[in-house]
């Protein structure tokens, strides 16, 4: 039996099941892009309300509704969530089931598969802390998608294109790791952040003052990255190959703690190897001397 084809872009239904920040922010830039969002499923009837309050068109329904109503369906609950709540619904044969997860496998929407559906992901590149400005900066970011049907991937790959973004194909089985290399340049911000602000608390520098000094100088490092590369555009003594100031921060960190100076040394070593890479890149004999200074100040603690 030939199986019913997803409609084009422009009449596809679009619904949603959560109807948390990225599920808000991925259908007001559905909506502001003339696609048509017909419905969201959340946990608390208020919260779908709530959507629908800013999503023009949109009626809030239980997860079977959107199933039903719907040709393509984001499950965009969290992670956790996504298998058994696939499994919970009755999905029509030749719809779309996505999930919007990074880490988790297209494996959690087999019950979907079982059911005659197709499946697949899509993963904004994105923070998504305030819906609305996620939304506008959306337009020039990444969406990580993958489908394993071709239909699927050409209505993916069309809706990345009208919401102004890049698509980045994922073959199967990277997802966890694609995720977790995305949490360098996300979340790991905050936790280099994090430690640059609690080291100048302890001459009673306010956090917020802190915080200040260090974000233009962030900026201006990924302005760096972009224009000459990571290697390249790299700052610091150890770029230069100055053992001596790295001894004297590692010195300095020890005097606070062990666990300041083990992130310092290990992100320093780190260092070393990029370091390395430059056009003008270490000497050998840098290169030895700061390692070197890197393992003494270690074993010392």
């Amino acid at each position: 039996m030939m199986l019913p084809g997803l409609p084009g872009l422009s009449d596809l239904r679009i619904g949603f099941i959560g109807g948390g920040r990225l599920a808000l922010a991925l259908a007001i830039a559905c909506r502001s892009a003339g696609l048509r969002v017909a419905s969201v499923a959340s946990r608390r009837r208020e919260s779908a309300e709530a959507f629908c309050g800013q999503v023009e068109g949109c009626r809030a329904s239980g997860a079977q509704a959107v199933s039903a109503t719907c040709d393509l369906v984001f499950i965009t609950t969290r992670d956790d969530m996504i298998e058994s709540i696939a499994a919970s619904v009755r999905w029509r044969p030749g719809m779309a089931v996505v999930h919007c997860s990074g880490a988790t496998s297209l494996s959690a929407l087999d019950s979907a598969v079982r059911d005659g559906a197709l499946t697949g992901g899509f993963h904004p590149m994105q923070s998504f802390g305030d819906p609305l400005a996620a939304v506008r900066s959306l337009p020039g970011c990444v969406i990580s998608a993958e489908a394993p049907d071709a239909e699927l991937a050409r209505v993916l790959g069309e809706l990345i294109e009208r919401l102004g973004c890049h698509a980045n194909w994922l073959p199967p089985g990277v997802r966890a790791r694609y995720h977790a290399a995305a949490g360098y340049p996300s979340q790991f911000i905050n936790v280099l952040l994090r430690e640059a602000v609690s080291i100048w608390s302890t001459w009673g520098v306010a956090p917020e003052v802190a915080l200040k000094a260090f974000l233009p100088m962030a900026r201006g490092t990924l302005d760096s990255i972009e224009a000459r590369g990571l290697a390249d555009s790299m700052p610091g003594p150890v770029s230069r190959g100055d053992a001596k100031t790295v001894a004297a921060h590692v010195a300095a960190l020890d005097a606070l703690g062990p666990a300041h100076r083990a992130f310092y040394t290990s992100l320093c070593g780190r260092t070393v190897d990029l370091a390395m890479e430059r056009a003008q890149g270490l000497d050998d004999d840098a290169c030895r001397t700061i390692r070197a200074t890197l393992a003494e100040e270690s074993s010392s603690g």
